[in-house]
């Protein structure tokens, strides 16, 4: 796992179950990470995708997760853990919580945790509160203040407001930047780009996690990628950036391999921290 590769913080993506449990998993749907559809037929909801949201923690324990298909069916990334092998499972927050503490003990490292309250605004609908439960489940850890060793982050700016202003949250915020076309909330990310918006954040949130292509631009001449002055904005106003999600199998236009993707990252824009699948590889080149 990450903690054993050199990673300082842990990332957990949080969704809520039928009876209100907050378990680790990448969305809200269940079918492209694990064996759901095999196991479940005919629970799927009218678009074909199978929700977290339908069923109880006791189901989904029963579930084996995969590494992540796309709607063909296909591995996203073909390289790594084989789709369809492996006894992993689901797990709950305070199961990721316990296994971080246990290995902390063990190792005498302080590896903090970072979690993401997914699609928050689409759980009010459904009827359960996720940022709250969230909280209460990290305060149960001994996550309550900034001084804890946790990031909290979202990609909805108002819940993102809500943890610090309405549930009076002392742990660190991140507010992440999405592109508009994911549809990840009705945030205007445009607006928190520009210098207003990167002004208003600093005023709520400890930091920003942009998505890595909003921070640089392909020069058009030579085709080398140059700074769009967002990181440097950021740090101005007092705020970290840890832009996502750097892959060597999955190179952004611009780069040629992993370390020239890394050293512009970490030795030019100087970002404070990076979201990434090989922290291994990127511990090495930080050190």
């Amino acid at each position: 796992m990450a903690y054993g590769m050199g990673a300082d913080y842990l990332e957990q993506d949080l969704v809520a179950t039928r009876d209100d449990e907050v378990i680790v998993s990448h969305d809200i749907h269940l079918d492209r990470v694990t064996d759901v559809a095999a196991r479940y037929p005919g629970r799927a909801r009218d678009d074909g995708r199978y929700y977290a949201r339908d069923f109880d923690l006791a189901e989904i324990r029963e579930l084996i997760v995969t590494e992540r298909v796309g709607a063909d069916g296909k591995a996203v990334f073909p390289g790594r853990f084989p789709s369809g092998t492996g006894r992993l499972r689901v797990n709950t927050l305070a199961e990721e919580l316990e296994l971080v503490a246990g290995m902390n003990t063990a190792t005498g490292r302080s590896v903090g945790v970072y979690p993401e309250v997914k699609a928050p605004a689409w759980h009010h609908e459904e009827g359960v509160d996720l940022a709250a439960r969230t909280l209460d489940v990290l305060a149960r850890f001994g996550y309550r203040d900034r001084d804890a060793p946790c990031f909290v982050q979202c990609f909805d700016w108002k819940e993102t407001r809500r943890l610090r202003e309405t549930l009076g949250t002392d742990l660190k915020l991140v507010q992440l930047l999405a592109d508009p076309s994911w549809g990840e909330s009705d945030t205007d990310y445009a607006a928190l780009l520009s210098d207003d918006g990167i002004a208003g954040m600093a005023g709520v949130v400890d930091g920003v996690g942009p998505w890595l292509r909003q921070l640089y631009e392909i020069e058009p001449i030579d085709g080398c990628p140059i700074s769009t002055g967002f990181v440097a904005s950021a740090h101005a106003a007092g705020l970290q950036v840890h832009p996502y999600t750097f892959r060597k199998d999955a190179l952004p236009p611009g780069f040629g391999d992993f370390d020239a993707l890394l050293g512009f990252f970490i030795d030019d824009l100087a970002v404070d921290g990076l979201f990434t699948d090989f922290p291994d590889i990127a511990a090495r080149f930080a050190a």
